[in-house]
């Protein structure tokens, strides 16, 4: 029931083609892409402001649970009174 059914004549495997005896080798060039500094510096310039922004709002978050936790404690405290 579950056993692979195979066809009767399966179809023969492609027939390997050798390549001549000294192929001359094909040298495919990259395009040139021209770097400016500028743009170099930019690049590595935003990726700090924004590597900050992230850290800054990573920050943010974890101060806001924290004080979000302590006041949650205190209101409990003060309700218990």
């Amino acid at each position: 029931m579950f056993l692979p059914k195979y066809p009767d004549n399966p179809t023969p495997p492609p027939a390997h083609t050798h390549a001549s005896a000294d192929p001359t080798p094909v040298r495919r060039s990259l395009p040139s892409v021209s770097l400016d500094t500028n743009a170099v510096v930019a690049l590595v310039v935003g990726g700090v402001v924004l590597t900050a922004l992230l850290a800054a709002v990573a920050v943010t978050a974890i101060s806001v649970a924290v004080a979000a936790v302590v006041l949650r404690s205190l209101l409990r405290e003060h309700h218990r009174r």
